[in-house]
């Protein structure tokens, strides 16, 4: 697996938290989760990450790189933090519990 020379060692620091949207929820029946990960990660290392991180086979892997968005605060104008977001399809029988059971 060809990997950057830039998380070789920190696959952690590849993903960020996983995004709970509406869309992304439908997505969790079709088996795919959607992360927001560092916008300088290439596939193989959000592959590598998830592997790792969630001890599951990652079979496909969707990027989006929006463009940054601007904000005003008063008279001050900046960027927000660039976002990537990951959408990672996991083959058949895998699954990642981003809700842990609650008991209370």
């Amino acid at each position: 697996m060809v990997m950057t020379e830039m998380f070789k060692d920190r696959l952690a620091d590849v993903i960020r938290r996983p995004l709970i949207t509406e869309k992304a929820t439908r997505g969790l029946d079709l088996n795919q989760y959607t992360f927001e990960v560092d916008h300088r990660a290439a596939k193989p290392d959000i592959k590598a990450a998830v592997e790792q991180m969630f001890d599951v086979k990652v079979i496909g892997i969707s990027t989006m790189n929006p463009p940054r968005r601007s904000r005003r605060v008063g008279r001050f104008s900046g960027k927000r933090a660039q976002v990537k977001k990951a959408i990672v399809r996991l083959a058949e029988g895998n699954s990642i519990q981003l809700f842990p059971d609650s008991e209370g």
